[in-house]
């Protein structure tokens, strides 16, 4: 029989609450042991038996603990990590990985001393439309894939008072959406050859970036990354254009809003998307259209692989080379958007193979 792997999980507001505790509950040879949190009464509010502890030092002194899972905000992400790791602890990091690029290297460098796994939680590797996306391009259905275009649009016309609203390192929709969008096309097509990007404020009393839109340039491919926070109409997730023909997608993962609803993972259905993609497919009578259903999403899988990274020595679900190319692609495109040119991409090496 495998051993149990205790996890604590630093931060009990949306991230933690919403994606991270259920998804660990539900996660075979995981156990949340302990949440770190000011509000012991909300967490106790879902699981009265749970221990929660105010300062995350009380849970890393803790040798029961396999485990922490961070879901701070983003600005401590680098520190908590760093500590973790010197407490010989395994450490999953909420997206966007650290502030900086420089600090990312730092994490992951610190992982390769302690011998310890460092992942980022990049969850949307599972969901049902890019799962599909990703078996169509793999499976050649649509040719050589001319075109790629990944939305993530929202109507949130009015500024909320959170801290991913207030004008901090870290904060705003590039660095919010950024890493799903960045992360779902590197896995793809890999690395670009140069970026563009306009990254802006729209909303009345926004204090940080609440619109992008981003070119990925290959040597004959074009990746469009979108994002909006005034798009009453956000129905387009994925177009991608190919020599033998189109694939269209519309409408978010379901799991996210399950989640919200307090649905269990791996409950019948999970991850089944009702909204079905459109296949255009080009032939000498013209382009043909079917509907069609996509791979079922599961963000489970993200912790399923990361502890058998742990217990089996197996690559983590989001290696360091990967948390560090995306760290670096949101810092060129900051630097593109500010500059208004083109960024040329830099091969992003790993130089942390010893690490687990």
């Amino acid at each position: 029989m495998e051993s149990i792997l205790n996890v604590a999980l630093v931060g009990y507001g949306l991230v933690g609450k919403v994606f991270h505790a259920p998804l660990i509950r539900h996660t075979p040879g995981l156990h949340l042991h302990t949440v770190v949190s000011s509000d012991a009464a909300k967490v106790h509010a879902d699981d009265p038996e749970m221990r929660v502890v105010a300062d995350a030092g009380m849970a890393l002194a803790d040798p029961d603990i396999d485990l922490v899972v961070i879901a701070a905000p983003n600005t401590v992400h680098a520190a908590l990590a760093n500590a973790a790791l010197a407490a010989g602890k395994h450490v999953v990091v909420d997206k966007p990985f650290t502030l900086t690029s420089q600090e990312a290297r730092q994490v992951v460098a610190n992982a390769a001393r302690a011998q310890r796994v460092v992942s980022v939680f990049q969850n949307r590797r599972w969901d049902s439309d890019f799962l599909t996306v990703q078996q169509l391009i793999a499976n050649g259905v649509l040719g050589d894939i001319s075109e790629f275009h990944s939305h993530f649009d929202r109507y949130r016309p009015v500024v909320a008072d959170r801290w991913r609203e207030h004008d901090q390192p870290g904060s705003g929709l590039w660095y919010d959406l950024g890493p799903h969008l960045l992360d779902q096309a590197l896995q793809l097509f890999g690395m670009p050859l140069a970026v563009t990007a306009d990254i802006a404020l729209q909303r009345d009393r926004a204090q940080v970036a609440d619109y992008f839109h981003v070119l990925l340039r290959y040597p004959t491919l074009r990746v469009v990354l979108h994002a909006g926070s005034l798009v009453p109409a956000n129905g387009l997730r994925f177009a991608v254009h190919g020599t033998r023909g189109s694939y269209l997608k519309h409408g978010l993962d379901v799991q996210e809003s399950a989640l919200r609803e307090g649905s269990i993972p791996g409950q019948a259905d999970w991850g089944v998307d009702a909204r079905l993609g459109e296949l255009h497919m080009a032939s000498d009578d013209g382009v043909q259209v079917t509907r069609v259903p996509g791979i079922a999403g599961d963000y489970r899988q993200y912790y399923v692989a990361m502890r058998d990274a742990i217990v089996h020595g197996s690559p983590a679900p989001v290696t360091p080379v990967q948390a560090l190319q995306v760290m670096a692609m949101l810092e060129w495109g900051v630097q593109s958007s500010s500059e208004r040119r083109e960024v040329v991409c830099t091969a992003i090496e790993d130089s942390m193979h010893s690490q687990r």
